[in-house]
């Protein structure tokens, strides 16, 4: 389109347009819906306004979309209507993202003879620590080494097949089929297969350690 097709537009189209273009830069709308409320219980925006503790002009600029409340704002105007806050924001929920790793799919680290399979990816957003999961599996006479040296966080675990011996500060722990463990993580750990079969266990680290990308 060139200028002079752009200038050539009406006011209203004008005006249609820089109310479309205000309302883009208005994160959330609650309008609708405090404006119904507010009209089925036969409130005037005066009233809601004084009660509301606010002005009637940001109550009634609130209703046309035309500016975002403050949270503050909107609690009181949500008390004074009597609003649920879910029904006001049911529409901006995020869904929550769904991670499935195959059972023939799963990642495998390897240490020594020992494995580990990731049961979950790791996720992180900003400053929230990571989390992961995985099947270790150690061979009869073996165990674990990389925590040897200990580092931060927890540890969480169950022993699924075989019987285990948790080193820990020196300290020795037997771990049968069945048996959980937790412990901080900050100090000198090993996990020995202590049997005569293949240890299997779930364990949980966080933050995540090996399957970090």
């Amino acid at each position: 389109m060139t200028p002079s097709q752009r200038a050539e537009k009406s006011p209203e189209q004008n005006e249609i347009n820089a109310k479309e273009e205000k309302t883009k830069r208005i994160p959330y709308h609650f309008g609708e819906k405090l404006r119904h409320a507010r009209e089925h219980k036969g409130y005037t925006l005066k009233v809601v306004a004084m009660r509301a503790g606010v002005s009637e002009s940001l109550v009634s600029q609130i209703e046309r979309n035309h500016v975002s409340p403050a949270i503050d704002t909107l609690l009181a105007l949500a008390d004074v209507l009597d609003l649920n806050l879910e029904y006001l924001f049911e529409e901006y929920r995020k869904e929550k993202p769904v991670h499935i790793i195959r059972a023939d799919e799963r990642p495998v680290m390897a240490e020594e003879d020992t494995t580990y399979e990731e049961l979950a990816g790791h996720s992180s957003s900003g400053n929230e620590s990571t989390i992961e999961s995985y099947i270790v599996k150690i061979p009869a006479g073996s165990q674990t080494h990389r925590g040897s040296y200990g580092h931060l966080g927890r540890e969480i675990g169950i022993v699924l097949k075989g019987q285990a011996t948790l080193i820990y500060e020196g300290n020795e722990y037997i771990l049968n089929e069945g048996d959980s463990v937790s412990f901080a993580a900050n100090a000198s750990h090993t996990l020995e297969n202590c049997s005569d079969t293949d240890l299997e266990a779930i364990w949980f680290v966080t933050p995540a350690q090996r399957f970090i990308k």
